[in-house]
């Protein structure tokens, strides 16, 4: 049952339509993917078999016909694709849009990092993807989600807005703030939201909205680029906050282009996905481009460096790479990590004064007297794969795999071994001969099937 003063809040806004839009939020909501470039759509067995239709503002997105159980699926857990809902991914337009490719860019409100794996894909080698999660237990889930997606090229803070608006001054060329809402959009997706909404909740949501725009607003450079989008409906949370970027933060409103047929309304200020005329959630997404006026652009403190840990088994780990001389190797102790050297700098800065869960990739882990790689390199898009030896599972050990369950592959050589479904990697064991060791990282595995 729907809160009476959501359905009057509604009412306004939506007019005739009211009806039609409260049935639509009683029938089955749509299952939507995107889809990697690691691999070919043919190896998709289990998307193939469900049955795709493209979501029309996402080259890379698809409608999924009958839902699969995706747990299943060793593909999902090699970032082969993210299940993302379809109206989200409208960011895609903006970023196409308004965001060259070499571009350094904020997602600030970042978890579980669907917006984020978007980004990253859309800069590519040339751009940095700061992705930052104020909770903590969700900031790991957006490492996850972006390490297995597999590029290289981002960092996974946790931070206040605050800390980047204080030293992070005109750095970014886009900021996107997909803020903490009161998730009206999501009442088709999950109960709880029901039951936790509230007027007042929707006054404290937008209270707290305009405070992280306010926060973060000094790090986005003059002519860069606010992506600000909610899962709700109300004014309150959309259009109010977008017009206080404008006119109190000083920014120009941008056009998006779209297409009438896909059923996006248009608003005074931004863009509604509405369930009864888009197939997909609740959404809302605005696009302002910051004021120009001159500035000092970011400036790298230079402090007085650390002698850096010598680096083990530099040419090793180097060698299982495709492209050595895009990464900085840098060791911590007995782990060692890839970075884009490109943004060498800035990441080695933000390192130094931000709380980082991770910059690039794990690369290798000493053992004793020996080198061993991290999960994270298996999933690297430049990952060098054919340095391994490899044992390509059938689908119940590939799951018993992602379950971390000890493997034992007799006529597999002693080692590390690399593990791939569909010769797509999964990650790595060490065979001792009696059993396979499973490398899997055990926070990642499959709990239940």
């Amino acid at each position: 049952m729907l809160p009476f003063d959501f359905i009057e809040q509604m009412r306004p806004l939506l007019g005739a339509e009211l009806d039609a839009f409260l049935h639509a939020l009683q029938t089955e909501r749509e299952t939507s993917v995107r889809l990697n470039n690691k691999v070919d759509f043919q190896q998709l067995k289990l998307l193939r078999e469900a049955g795709l239709e493209e979501v029309p503002w996402c080259p890379e997105g698809y409608y999924v016909k009958q839902r699969p159980q995706f747990t299943l699926d060793p593909m999902l857990h090699a970032g082969c694709y993210y299940v993302q809902e379809a109206s989200s991914m409208f960011v895609q337009r903006v970023l196409e849009q308004y965001v060259s490719p070499d571009s350094i860019v904020l997602d600030m409100c970042a978890a579980p990092g669907g917006k984020s794996t978007l980004i990253s894909e859309h800069l590519g080698e040339e751009g940095l993807l700061i992705s930052n999660e104020v909770v903590r237990q969700r900031v790991f889930v957006l490492s996850e989600n972006l390490q297995k997606w597999g590029n290289g090229n981002m960092v996974v803070t946790h931070n206040q807005a605050r800390d980047f608006g204080d030293r992070l001054d005109n750095l970014f060329d886009c900021i996107l703030v997909d803020a903490p809402c009161s998730g009206e959009g999501m009442f088709r997706k999950d109960s709880d939201a029901v039951d936790e909404w509230s007027l007042k909740n929707v006054e404290m949501c937008a209270a707290r909205q305009k405070e992280i725009l306010r926060y973060v607003w000094p790090a986005l450079k003059p002519g860069g680029i606010m992506i600000y989008s909610t899962c709700t409906y109300n004014e309150f949370e959309d259009e109010q906050n977008a017009l206080f970027i404008r006119d109190e933060l000083g920014a120009d409103m941008l056009p998006i282009d779209y297409d009438d047929a896909w059923g996006i309304q248009a608003s005074k200020a931004g863009y509604h996905f509405y369930p009864h005329k888009t197939r997909g959630e609740g959404f809302y997404l605005c696009a302002l481009r910051k004021h120009d006026a001159p500035f000092s652009p970011f400036k790298i403190k230079v402090e007085k460096k650390k002698p850096q840990q010598p680096i083990e088994y530099l040419s090793e780990m180097q060698s299982w790479l495709r492209h050595p001389e895009r990464w900085i190797i840098r060791q911590n102790d007995r782990f060692a990590e890839a970075y884009p050297r490109k943004y060498k700098d800035l990441i080695e800065y933000l390192s130094a004064h931000f709380i980082c869960i991770i910059s690039g990739f794990g690369l290798g882990e000493i053992r004793g007297r020996s080198i061993a790689p991290q999960h994270s390199l298996s999933m690297q898009k430049d990952f060098k794969k054919e340095m391994f030896p490899m044992a390509n599972l059938s689908l119940e050990m590939a799951q018993a795999y992602l379950r971390a369950e000890a493997l034992i592959l007799p006529d597999q050589p002693m080692g590390t071994l690399l593990m791939t479904y569909d010769w797509v990697p999964l990650g790595f064991v060490k065979n001792v001969g009696n059993r396979c060791n499973n490398l899997y990282p055990n926070e990642w595995r499959i709990r239940r099937l």
